[in-house]
C-alpha cells in the first residue's frame, strides 16, 4: 500500500474500525473510504456490490460485524449469525469480483474450542466443540474464515486473517446490556462510585481467565500483516497475557477508585473457563503489542469519562 492506494475500511464507525481508520491516518494514507451503516448497509447484497463498483477501492479492512457478551449473544442467535455471515459473504465476494488486490478479515479469538488446549494455536481451529453462550457468532467468523481461504485457493484472492483477542479501547460500546465484559465492569463501577452505592455485582464466579488488548495495538497489527503477511493460515493477534475476571474487576476498581464490595453472581454464566492466543506466529513475523493492560484501562477510562453520553450508547458495529 502506498498513500495514494485506495482503502476501504468496512466499519469504520465501530471499535476496531475506528482504531484502523485513526492508525491509517496517522501514517499518512490520504485516500480512505468509509461508509455508514445508514450510507452502506453491509448486510444488503446490491448495497454492497454498488459500494465496490463506484468507490473501486484497491485494498479493504474488513472489520465490520454484529457484536455483543454473553447477554445480547443469548438473546439474539439468530440476527449474530445472520447479519455477521451477510456481512462477511457480501465484502468478500464484492471485494474479489471488483479486483480488490487484497483484503484483510477481522475474525475473534471465540472461534476456538471451548475446551482448546491453552495458550490457543492457529491449529486448534476446528478441534473441538464451542462455547455455546457465543455459537452463532463463532460460526459466522469461522465462515468469514473459510470464505478468505477458499476464495484464496479458487480464484487467488489474496485475502488474510486476523484473529484478535478480546479488544478493548476509546469508542467501545458500554452499553450493560450488549457489552462485553471489560467495558461493562468499567461502567458498572464508574456508576456505582457516583451513586455511592455499598456493591458491585459481577456475572459468574470471577475465575475464568481473559486476554485483553488495546485497539489501538489490534490496529498497528492489522496494518503490519496487511504489509507483511500474504498466506492462507489465520494469525492470532493478542498480548501473550490473561487475567482472571476477578483480578480484572479489582483493577478496574482501583482505576475507577471505586472502594465498595464485589459480589460475584454464580449464577450467571462464566463462558469459556479460559482463552489465551498464542501469539509464536506473529511474534516470529516482527510484532508485539506496546500497551499494558493498566495503561489501556487508565486511558480508556479518561476517554469514557469525555464522552460518557455518547459511550453509554456506543454501537457495536
Amino acid at each position: 500500500m502506498t498513500s495514494e492506494s485506495k482503502l476501504l475500511i468496512a466499519g469504520s464507525t465501530g471499535l476496531a474500525g475506528s482504531a484502523i481508520l485513526r492508525a491509517l491516518r496517522a501514517q499518512g494514507y490520504r485516500n480512505l473510504i468509509t461508509k455508514t451503516r445508514r450510507e452502506t448497509d453491509l448486510t444488503n447484497r446490491a448495497a454492497v456490490d454498488h459500494l465496490f463498483a463506484t468507490e473501486r477501492p484497491e485494498y479493504v479492512f474488513l472489520a465490520a460485524a454484529k457484536v455483543g457478551g454473553i447477554l445480547a449473544n443469548a438473546t439474539y442467535p439468530a440476527d449474530f449469525l445472520r447479519d455477521n455471515l451477510a456481512i462477511e459473504l457480501n465484502v468478500i465476494d464484492s471485494a474479489w469480483r471488483h479486483g480488490v488486490k487484497k483484503l484483510l478479515f477481522l475474525g475473534s479469538s471465540c472461534i476456538y474450542p471451548k475446551h482448546a488446549p491453552q495458550p490457543m494455536k492457529e491449529e486448534h481451529l476446528l478441534t473441538g466443540a464451542l462455547e455455546p453462550t457465543n455459537e452463532p457468532y463463532a460460526i459466522a467468523k469461522i465462515a468469514g474464515i473459510k470464505l478468505c481461504q477458499a476464495y484464496r485457493a479458487q480464484y487467488g484472492f489474496n485475502a488474510i486473517s486476523l484473529m484478535p483477542t478480546n479488544l478493548y479501547g476509546p469508542g467501545d460500546n458500554f452499553d450493560l446490556d450488549n457489552s462485553h465484559v471489560l467495558p461493562a465492569l468499567l461502567r458498572k463501577f464508574h456508576e456505582a462510585k457516583a451513586e455511592r452505592r455499598p456493591e458491585v455485582t459481577i456475572w459468574g464466579t470471577g475465575a475464568p481467565r481473559r486476554e485483553f488488548l488495546h485497539v489501538d495495538d489490534l490496529a498497528a497489527a492489522a496494518l503490519f500483516l496487511m504489509e507483511h503477511y500474504d498466506e492462507p493460515g489465520i494469525v492470532n493477534v493478542g498480548t501473550g497475557q490473561d487475567i482472571t475476571i476477578a483480578a480484572l474487576a479489582q483493577l478496574i476498581a482501583r482505576i475507577v477508585n471505586y472502594s465498595g464490595a464485589l459480589v460475584f453472581d454464580e449464577s450467571k454464566p462464566d463462558g469459556t473457563p479460559r482463552k489465551l492466543l498464542d501469539i509464536t506466529r506473529l511474534s516470529n513475523l516482527g510484532w508485539r503489542a506496546s500497551i499494558s493492560l493498566e495503561d489501556g484501562l487508565r486511558s480508556t477510562y479518561n476517554w469514557f469519562l469525555k464522552n460518557t453520553a455518547s459511550a453509554r450508547r456506543a454501537a457495536a458495529t
